[in-house]
């Protein structure tokens, strides 16, 4: 889920949307009765979590989100296993997303499985894809 407090309302709205079934004329005139605009890009974080808390009068369920069960890694691994996981927490990843790469990069299924050597390269790429995001973002704020 996104780290925006307001990209996530807004992307909650629109899983409300789908999940109400909401053409998108009724979604608009929905949004405008409500907040006196018809789009979420308009409106300000009180505005979407109003519209949010609505969605939810009428019917729509925030369903929780699975993200892959922890490993429980032993002793000799704790460390290594501690890292991947606030890599992950801090990049908004769960942990089937390691499991994935685990399952490329070694083609070992489970990040459980993964030996010290290969849990010091999938903390490497991880923290790769840390600094590539982090440019990312940087770069679309320059614009």
């Amino acid at each position: 889920m996104p780290k925006d407090p307001r990209k996530a309302a807004i992307v909650q709205i629109h899983i409300a949307k789908k999940q109400l079934g909401l053409d998108d004329e009724t979604y608009r005139q929905m949004l405008a009765v409500l907040t006196g605009k018809n789009s979420c890009a308009q409106m300000t974080i009180n505005e979407l979590k109003w519209v949010i808390s609505h969605l939810k009068k009428c019917g729509f369920k925030n369903k929780p989100q699975t993200y892959g069960q922890r490993p429980n890694p032993g002793a000799s691994r704790r460390a290594l296993m501690n890292k991947v996981e606030a890599l992950l927490a801090d990049n908004g990843l769960h942990w089937n997303y390691a499991h994935s790469m685990a399952a490329h990069m070694f083609k070992v299924e489970k990040v459980d499985w993964l030996d010290p050597h290969q849990l010091h390269k999938l903390v490497a790429a991880l923290e790769i894809n840390a600094r590539r995001q982090a440019a990312k973002q940087r770069a679309s704020t320059d614009e």
